[in-house]
C-alpha cells in the first residue's frame, strides 16, 4: 500500500507546481502590458476629429470644425451675389458637429467639406410670426413683422395713440379725456428664424389681409325669427354644398325653425387687438316722473305739478376694447354734477258720469243769443244762435255720452250729446270737433270749435235740445 500512496502525492504535487508556474507567469505578462501601455501613452499623441451632420445626415469627418464654417459662409456670399437681392441668405439644414478623440487625423476632410458644399440648401432667411405658437406667415425680418403689427392695431387705435404708447416705453397715454393704458394682442406674439423659399414670403399688405382674413373655425348659429338657408349662407360666407355637408339633417327645401341650431363654418380672426382705458365722459340722469291720483280730475285727465328736468354727472369708466367694440366696463368714479328734478302729474280718478244732472250751463264761452227758437224766415229754427263768444271753445251743457258725430249740408259738422235721462243735445256749426263716438264727456267739457260750416251766414253755434224725441225751447232749461 505504501508505494501507491506515494506516488499519488507525487502526482498532486506535481499539478500544484504546473498551476503556480502559470499563475506566476500571467501576473508577469499582466505587469508588462501595464508597462507597455504607460509607455506609449507617454510617447503617442491623441488627436480630435468631427463628425459633420447635415439635419441628422452623417456628412463625414474634418479635423476642424473652422474649414466647414468657412466653406458654409463662402457658398451663401457666393449664393448672395448670384441672386441679387436684398434678402439675407442662410442654411435650411441643422449643421452639428460631433467630437471623436482618434489616434490619427481623418484624411478624409478635403471630401467631407466639398460634400457639405454639395448638400448645403441655401435660401431666404426669414422670420416667422407666431401667435401662441401659431404660425401666420414669413416675413422678411423683424422690421417687417413690426410694421404689420403697427397696421393691425390701427384699424382700431390712431396712429397719434400708438406711437405715443411706443414713445412712453408703455406709459398711459392721455387724449380727449381718454386715458390708453395698454394696447396689446389676445394672444402672446413670437417670433422665430426660419429659412424658407422667397415665393412663401409675405409682404406687410399681404400679411395685413391674412390677419383681417382670419382662419376657419366651427361655430353654431341659432335660427331666430326672419332667418332663411340663404341668408344664413350669405351671413356666413359659406356654400349651400358646405353647409349641407356638416348638417346631414338638412336639404336645400328644409323649413328652418326657431332655436334650431345649425353648424356653420366662419372665419375668425388670428388674433384680437385689446385696448384697456379709461374714459371720462358727462352722462345725463334722466328725471322721473312721479305719477299721484287725485278726485279734483276726472278719469283720464292730467294736470303737470312740476316740470321735469334731466341731470348730469361725470363718470369714469375702466374699459376693455376688443377690436373697436366695448368687451367690459366698469365705473371708477361718478360724481352728479346736477341734480335731477322730477316731474310730478297728477292724474285724475273722478268717474265722468254719462247721466245728466238736468241742470243745462251755457254751451260756448260768453257770447250772446243772436237768433232765437221759434218761426224764422217762413220755417222753424229748432234751436238758438249764440254768437260772438270770449273764444271759439264748444262746451257740453250736461254730462253725456258722444252719440253721433257728422255733417250735414244744413248743419255742417255737427254733433250730439245724449245725457241719458231723456234728454239730447245737438252742437252744428263747429270748424272742427274734439270728441269721438261713444266717448263720455262731463258738463263743460270742450266738444270742439265753432265755425261755419254747413248753411250758415257766419261763425256761430246752432244749439239744439231735444226731449223725449222732441225739440224744445233751449232757453227752458237754459235760465
Amino acid at each position: 500500500m505504501l508505494p501507491k500512496l506515494t506516488k499519488h502525492i507525487t502526482k498532486k504535487n506535481i499539478l500544484i507546481a504546473l498551476f503556480t508556474t502559470l499563475l506566476v507567469t500571467l501576473v508577469v505578462g499582466a505587469l508588462n502590458i501595464q508597462q507597455n501601455v504607460a509607455y506609449a501613452s507617454d510617447n503617442v499623441k491623441l488627436n480630435t476629429i468631427y463628425h459633420v451632420y447635415l439635419d441628422d445626415v452623417h456628412i463625414g469627418p474634418v479635423n476642424d470644425k473652422e474649414t466647414v464654417e468657412k466653406a458654409i459662409e463662402t457658398a451663401i456670399e457666393q449664393e448672395t451675389k448670384a441672386r441679387d437681392d436684398a434678402y439675407t441668405l442662410g442654411v435650411k439644414q441643422d449643421v452639428t458637429f460631433v467630437k471623436e478623440t482618434a489616434f490619427q487625423l481623418t484624411d478624409q476632410a478635403e471630401k467631407t467639406v466639398e460634400q457639405v458644399e454639395d448638400a448645403l440648401e441655401i435660401d431666404v432667411k426669414a422670420t416667422a410670426l407666431q401667435f401662441d405658437g401659431e404660425t401666420v406667415g414669413y416675413f422678411k425680418d423683424q422690421a417687417a413683422i413690426d410694421t404689420l403689427l403697427f397696421n393691425y392695431q390701427k384699424q382700431y387705435v390712431s396712429e397719434d395713440v400708438l406711437q405715443a404708447l411706443i414713445e412712453s416705453e408703455g406709459e398711459p397715454v392721455v387724449q380727449d379725456n381718454v386715458t390708453i393704458k395698454a394696447v396689446t394682442f389676445s394672444r402672446p406674439v413670437e417670433t422665430t428664424t426660419n429659412i424658407v423659399s422667397e415665393d412663401e414670403l409675405l409682404s406687410v399688405d399681404e400679411g395685413l389681409r391674412l390677419l383681417g382674413k382670419g382662419t376657419l373655425t366651427d361655430k353654431i348659429h341659432t335660427v331666430e325669427t326672419g332667418d332663411t338657408l340663404f341668408g344664413i349662407l350669405n351671413q356666413y360666407d359659406v356654400s349651400l354644398d358646405q353647409l349641407l355637408e356638416i348638417n346631414q339633417d338638412l336639404t336645400e327645401e328644409s323649413v328652418l325653425q326657431i332655436d334650431q341650431e345649425i353648424n356653420v363654418t366662419a372665419y375668425a380672426p388670428f388674433v384680437d387687438v385689446v385696448v384697456n382705458q379709461e374714459e371720462q365722459v358727462e352722462e345725463v340722469i334722466k328725471f322721473e316722473t312721479i305719477v299721484e291720483e287725485t278726485d279734483a280730475l276726472y278719469k283720464g285727465e292730467t294736470r303737470t305739478i312740476t316740470e321735469g328736468s334731466d341731470g348730469a354727472k361725470d363718470v369714469t369708466y375702466d374699459m376693455e376694447l376688443v377690436n373697436g367694440k366695448v368687451a367690459s366696463k366698469e365705473v371708477l368714479e361718478s360724481t352728479v354734477t346736477k341734480e335731477a328734478v322730477d316731474n310730478k302729474v297728477e292724474k285724475g280718478t273722478k268717474v265722468i258720469s254719462s247721466r245728466g244732472t238736468g241742470d243745462f250751463s251755457w254751451p260756448a264761452v260768453g257770447g250772446y243769443l243772436s237768433s232765437p227758437y221759434g218761426p224764422r224766415w217762413g220755417s222753424f229754427h229748432k234751436g238758438i244762435d249764440i254768437a260772438r263768444p270770449s273764444n271759439r271753445n264748444i262746451l257740453a251743457s250736461d254730462n253725456g255720452v258722444v252719440e253721433k258725430v257728422s255733417y250735414g249740408s244744413g248743419y255742417g259738422n255737427y254733433l250730439v250729446v245724449n245725457h241719458n235721462n231723456g234728454y239730447k243735445t245737438l252742437y252744428a256749426h263747429l270748424s272742427n270737433v274734439s270728441v269721438n263716438v261713444g266717448q263720455t264727456v262731463p258738463k263743460g267739457a270742450v266738444l270742439g270749435t265753432m265755425g261755419s260750416t254747413g248753411r250758415s251766414t257766419g261763425i256761430h253755434l246752432h244749439f239744439e235740445v231735444i226731449k223725449n224725441g222732441s225739440n224744445i225751447n233751449p232757453t227752458t232749461v237754459l235760465y
